[in-house]
């Protein structure tokens, strides 16, 4: 870095960075670290650019790993950092570019280290390297503040005190990358860390005070998606007589003409993707999700956790209960558009899934919105869309829609909602239809995709519950997801009979030969018969509680009548079978009466009275259809990998060597 630094290429031959690297120590008030920070560049803006940086600067980094020890440059260039950030609030209100512009750069610094360090080696030599200084001949060890606790606390503090501006940006988006960095010592353990040194600074002493505002900060920072400011906005305009930056030191650093380090290039155009994108929300909703999923202490729970689990509306003015340490409020309705609007990155639908889950605040809130469309429907664009998704991102939204069905309210109010041409939805043409219409058709072909294709039973399974809990509350179905229904159950049929006809062929072959082992059917048609049996237990349902409502569901069954006609007999399926089976048999008496060739209208019309005359009481009861969702034992296992894939995916400000990734497969994600 530094005066002289122009490219990349020249890094590890800059002066600057070799002395900061070598084996020379550095006083805290040497002239030296002005020299240093006064380079300007454009903020890289994905993982190919510090890539770039990172293959560069490799060579320094090693250098100060191997002398830092005597000389303790790295703890002198932080207490450097933690000197000028004592004023960086005053400089930011009144606009001091050169304070704020320095102080961004020590940091940047800072994390670019920091990353090698993490990687290269554990948390205890880590913890070393903060505490080395210089030692003066014949002077004695003394104990030194503890610096890493001091550099987090100081993140924290300029996270959620500094007003976000132009020029303050920067400096605020590298403290949250700072923060992801330091915790990234979890990508390079194979196993979940259940203790370590970070997490304890984070849970525990001075930065647990702002457990709350930290919290609070990283959600508003997602709401608000403030856009990247035009590069050079943080320091001072090139001046006109030469490009350079000229400016003068009351320390001592001589005005001269100093070049400008880039890696896209001042001033150069930003691609369209860049210029719609918020990297500091990116940042903090990664941040946040990484803070949420910090295992317990064994003596503290995640306060993080605690924060996310217990916020309030601005509008509730309700107590909190007692006890809630880490209690806050922050705008509902901001926070429900933010959602629906981001719904098409992992991570923003990871945060639905967990505020869903884990605050009953929100989840009430949610599920009050007379507006649910805008966020069910980006969420049932995300299932329809499933051959483009990664298991994961699909799983999240399938559970948030197995939480909200989970509501009768929600049930019912989904078949109110009426929608006009669904653009994405391009097996048919849906001119209008009701939102619950729209959601029975994408689960069911979430459904048949996942038979065909990925035969996840944990995917099968939380699409029929979600099927189940609305079952009851179905109204008005349109024509085509009553159709889609049917034709589910036929699906599922042909699929028992091959299975069904295979185990009778190979059960055959088996008499003659002794030698050759049998294929397990008897499991895949247990699995097949639990899903049918299912599949009958949401028509029973729709008919038993809601038959008068939905017509288009009696013509569909009405219409593909020999389907059912096997199952009547089953064992498995007897009793399930005597509701469809009498209100087939009323209604095909009623139409045989009507006489022949009815027309589609007709037909309904008949269906319509039949509904009413239909006794009730000749229905059989069943135990009402309510799945909940409930949490996996030991969430972490899935979440915590999930979480930092998704952090090593992101194309903002981060880069790691795929080879040094423990925690997961690089295809995993």
């Amino acid at each position: 870095m530094g005066a002289n630094s122009s490219s990349i290429c020249e890094l590890p031959e800059n002066v600057y960075l070799k002395r900061l690297s070598g084996a020379e120590a550095v006083s805290e008030n040497d002239p030296f670290w002005n020299q240093l920070l006064s380079f300007s560049f454009t903020a890289p803006t994905s993982s190919a650019e510090l890539k770039l940086l990172e293959e560069a600067t490799i060579s320094i980094c090693k250098s100060l790993v191997e002398n830092n020890p005597r000389t303790g440059n790295l703890g002198a260039l932080i207490k450097v950092f933690l000197s000028r950030t004592k004023e960086l609030k005053i400089s930011a209100e009144c606009q001091n570019h050169l304070f704020i512009w320095q102080a961004h750069n020590a940091l940047f610094i800072i994390c670019c280290l920091l990353k090698v360090f993490i990687c290269q080696m554990s948390e205890e030599e880590l913890q070393l390297h903060f505490t080395y200084e210089e030692r003066m001949p014949g002077s004695y060890g003394v104990e030194c503040e503890d610096l890493i606790e001091e550099l987090l606390c100081c993140l924290i503090q300029l996270i959620v005190e500094i007003p976000l501006l132009d020029i303050t940006y920067s400096i605020s988006l590298e403290a949250v990358t700072t923060l992801v960095v330091f915790l990234s010592c979890q990508l390079f353990h194979k196993e979940i860390l259940r203790e370590s040194v970070i997490h304890k600074y984070l849970m525990r002493g001075r930065c647990l005070p702002y457990t709350s505002r930290l919290v609070k900060t990283l959600l508003y920072n997602f709401i608000r998606q403030e856009r990247s400011p035009p590069p050079g906005s943080h320091v001072f305009q090139q001046q006109t007589d030469g490009g350079g930056l000229l400016y003068g030191f009351a320390s001592g650093v001589a005005t001269g003409l100093w070049t400008v380090f880039t890696l896209g290039g001042v001033g150069s155009k930003p691609a369209p993707q860049q210029e719609q994108s918020s990297p500091l929300a990116n940042q903090s909703l990664l941040l946040l999700l990484v803070l949420a999923n910090l295992t317990d202490a064994p003596d503290t729970p995640n306060p993080y956790r605690q924060a996310i689990m217990s916020f309030k509306n601005t509008q509730d003015s309700t107590a909190f209960p007692s006890p809630s340490p880490h209690a806050f409020q922050i705008n509902f309705n901001s926070l429900y558009t933010a959602l629906c609007e981001q719904q098409k990155s992992d991570q923003a639908t990871l945060l639905l899934y967990i505020l869903l889950h884990q605050n009953s605040n929100v989840r009430t809130y949610m599920l009050a919105r007379t507006d649910m469309e805008n966020l069910v429907l980006p969420i049932l664009e995300i299932l329809y869309h499933v051959e483009e998704r990664n298991s994961h991102h699909v799983y999240m939204a399938l559970i948030i829609l197995l939480i909200l069905t989970e509501d009768d309210g929600f049930n019912r109010s989904i078949h109110e909602v009426i929608l006009k041409n669904i653009t994405w939805y391009s097996e048919r043409v849906l001119t209008e239809i009701s939102l619950g219409s729209l959601l029975i058709l994408v689960v069911i072909r979430t459904i048949q995709y996942n038979m065909t294709r990925t035969r996840d039973k944990y995917l099968h399974t939380n699409c029929l519950a979600a099927l189940a809990n609305m079952s009851a509350q179905f109204r008005s179905l349109h024509q085509y997801a009553a159709q889609r229904i049917i034709s589910l159950f036929s699906l599922l049929s042909k699929k028992h009979n091959k299975v069904l006809e295979q185990a009778t062929q190979t059960l055959r072959g088996s008499l003659s030969s002794d030698d050759s082992p049998l294929p397990d059917y008897a499991q895949d048609l247990n699995v097949i018969e639990e899903v049918i049996r299912m599949m009958l237990e949401i028509i029973n349902s729709c008919l038993t509680n809601s038959l008068h409502h939905n017509p288009n569901l009696v013509y569909a069954l009405l219409y593909k009548r020999d389907l059912f006609e096997q199952f009547r007999t089953h064992p498995s399926f007897q009793d399930i079978m005597q509701n469809i089976d009498l209100v087939i048999g009323f209604f095909s008496s009623r139409l045989e009466q009507a006489g022949a060739q009815l027309s589609v209208e007709r037909v309904l019309e008949i269906i319509k009275q039949g509904a009413v005359a239909l006794p009730k009481d000749r229905l059989r009861k069943f135990p009402e259809l309510k799945f909940k969702y409930v949490e996996e034992e030991q969430p972490e296992e899935f979440f915590i990998p999930y979480v930092w894939s998704l952090v090593y995916n992101s194309a903002v400000a981060l880069y790691w060597n795929p080879q040094d990734i423990q925690l997961f497969t690089m295809d995993s994600g």
